[in-house]
């Protein structure tokens, strides 16, 4: 089973992330615009199972991701599973409107531009990503991708890599969640 691991934090630019993170050997690469659609299942409501599907467009590539239920207090450790959704835009949307017919709920959208880096630290690789995400701001992800067997060194070492780059109190909300509250509040007003 393939497990993601990640911790985001808001920032209120990315100037002193990018030079720790350059510092350490990692070059960030040009930004793109992802669209990530996320569905609710016709049976179980994936806000309260703490699941995701999501379908994700840059350009015209789209991949689906399901993401099973946190399982870690400290940092957004998950299991993950991706595929590719065909070869162009279209195939994206045929999709999406695939789900729906099988009474899966489009929830809602989360559009943001994003610098993605690969770093070496210690013996594993991380994708450390600079987010602007329309209507919330500016965040940072650090992540890394680990197997069972190394799963637990592999939260050990987001958490070391987030105290060596001296970043303060994670999110744990995703984007989806984030925006979602915030779409409450400004119903409740």
């Amino acid at each position: 089973m393939q497990y993601e691991i990640e911790m985001k934090f808001r920032v209120q630019s990315f100037d002193a992330f990018v030079a720790a993170v350059e510092e350490l050997g990692a070059t960030f690469g040009e930004a793109v615009t992802q669209t990530d659609r996320y569905f609710n299942h016709p049976a179980r409501d994936f806000g309260e199972t703490d699941e995701a599907l999501r379908l994700r467009t840059i350009g015209d590539s789209s991949k689906v991701t399901y993401k099973g239920p946190v399982l870690d207090a400290t940092v957004k450790l998950r299991h993950e599973i991706e595929m590719p959704v065909g070869t162009d835009a279209y195939d994206g949307k045929q999709f999406a409107e695939m789900l729906t017919k099988l009474s899966f709920r489009e929830v809602r959208s989360v559009t943001k531009r994003r610098r993605a880096a690969a770093l070496e630290w210690q013996g594993r690789t991380f994708e450390m990503t600079l987010d602007d995400v329309d209507s919330l701001g500016q965040f940072v992800e650090i992540e890394t991708i680990a197997d069972d067997a190394e799963k637990d060194l592999a939260r050990d070492a987001v958490l070391a890599l987030t105290q060596q780059l001296g970043l303060g109190e994670p999110e744990r909300r995703s984007y989806l969640k984030m925006l979602l509250d915030q779409d409450c509040q400004a119903a409740d007003q």
